[in-house]
């Protein structure tokens, strides 16, 4: 794996760290296909129960390197082609996707701008713990681009269709404090406690009940497009499902007996 993207798992927790910090974390075609491969392998590997992303330096990714996009471009112009947008299929998207959908919580840890891309990538995540210091901004209309990374799907369910289309029409920096008001941001902290409150969040759920957490994920995405009684139909499945794992039951007798209960994931 690249060193751009750098990648720990200790104690259930796996930490992918974009690691471009003289680049604002930039996403050039390397720093890409690592990120799209640590995802991948965080969410395919069963010893890891959780997942942090997070970024080095004061950004958490920028998105889009313009540099090497400006030389493709070119390219693309030179040839008659349009393989500067293949990116899209091959990268933005499996990140994105396997962030929303891994069957295990995502916490993303914003420690400074979160743009374009790198804003969809905290967007998709389940849970984001912002520095005090930290913005995000859309950034795609203003380099004459619509959204890609999920921006469609995930940013309107945080914040609603309206203030989507006022966040995507016209990107401008939203600061920690409009991010938590806005529903974005789940918590500020101080920019020196970033990483620390970050990753004790993100240990708290690696340590936690992991099916019940993947169930969580998909009855919410599922709810968020189907009826009421579609989701009631599948919520049955699921709770059948938890229902039977040993965490369930560990829980149960640990309640009764006035003790901690003790998560193994399974």
């Amino acid at each position: 794996m690249a060193d751009t993207v750098l990648y720990e798992v200790a104690d259930g927790l796996a930490t992918i760290t974009v690691n471009r910090p003289d680049a604002m974390n930039a996403l050039d075609t390397a720093t890409k296909a690592a990120l799209r491969d640590a995802v991948l392998r965080a969410a395919e590997d069963d010893a890891v129960r959780a997942v942090l992303l997070t970024g080095s330096g004061r950004a958490f990714c920028v998105g889009q390197d313009l540099k090497e996009h400006t030389t493709s471009l070119a390219a693309d112009r030179e040839h008659g082609t349009t393989r500067t947008w293949e990116t899209v299929k091959e990268h933005y998207s499996p990140i994105t996707l396997a962030l929303a959908e891994m069957p295990k919580p995502v916490v993303a840890g914003v420690n400074g701008v979160a743009a374009g891309a790198g804003a969809g990538f905290a967007f998709a995540s389940d849970y984001r713990i912002v520095a005090d210091t930290a913005s995000f901004n859309t950034a795609f209309a203003g380099v004459a681009l619509t959204g890609d990374s999920g921006v469609s799907w995930t940013l309107p369910r945080l914040v609603g269709h309206s203030r989507a289309m006022d966040l995507l029409l016209f990107p401008r920096n939203v600061s920690a404090a409009e991010a938590l008001d806005l529903g974005i941001a789940h918590k500020v902290v101080p920019a020196a406690e970033l990483l620390g409150e970050a990753t004790a969040v993100a240990r708290r759920l690696a340590e936690g009940p992991t099916l019940t957490f993947a169930a969580i994920k998909q009855a919410l995405a599922f709810g968020a497009d189907h009826s009421l009684a579609e989701t009631l139909a599948v919520e049955e499945v699921l709770q059948t499902r938890v229902g039977g794992s040993e965490d369930h039951r560990a829980a149960v007798e640990a309640f009764l007996r006035k003790e901690r209960p003790r998560f193994v994931g399974r």
